[in-house]
C-alpha cells in the first residue's frame, strides 16, 4: 500500500496541521462524490468546484468513509486486505486531511 495521502500536486500541498476529532464513524460528505475515472486511470473526488486525484491507497480508505465503519475499523480491514501492519496512523492523517477539508463528515 502507498502512503494514503494523495499527492500534493493533485491536492493542494499543506502544512501538518493540529490533530482534528475524527467523526465516530467518518462518512463522505454529501458536497463530494468518489468515482474511478478512466481517462484519468485513478479514483477521484468530485466537487463543484473540481476535483481531487487520489492515491490508490486514499482511495482504499475513502471508498471505506461510508457512516458505517470507525477509523479502527477502517485500518483493520485495510492492513487485511494489504497485508500489511500498522498503518492505523497513516489512516488517521488522512481522515484528518479530509475532515479539515470538508471532504469527510
Amino acid at each position: 500500500m502507498t502512503s494514503p495521502a494523495a499527492s500534493p500536486a493533485s491536492a493542494g500541498a499543506s502544512t501538518p496541521s493540529k490533530p482534528v476529532e475524527l467523526p465516530a464513524h467518518p462518512r463522505l460528505s454529501r458536497l463530494y462524490r468518489l468515482q474511478y475515472e478512466p481517462v484519468q486511470t485513478a479514483w477521484v473526488l468530485l466537487y463543484p468546484e473540481g476535483m481531487v486525484k487520489l492515491s490508490d491507497s486514499s482511495a482504499e480508505i475513502l471508498r471505506r468513509c461510508n457512516g458505517q465503519l470507525s477509523a479502527d475499523e477502517m485500518s483493520a480491514e485495510l492492513e487485511t486486505l494489504f497485508s500489511v501492519q500498522g498503518i492505523g496512523p497513516q489512516v488517521r492523517d488522512l481522515l484528518q486531511e479530509g475532515v479539515r477539508r470538508g471532504w469527510i463528515v
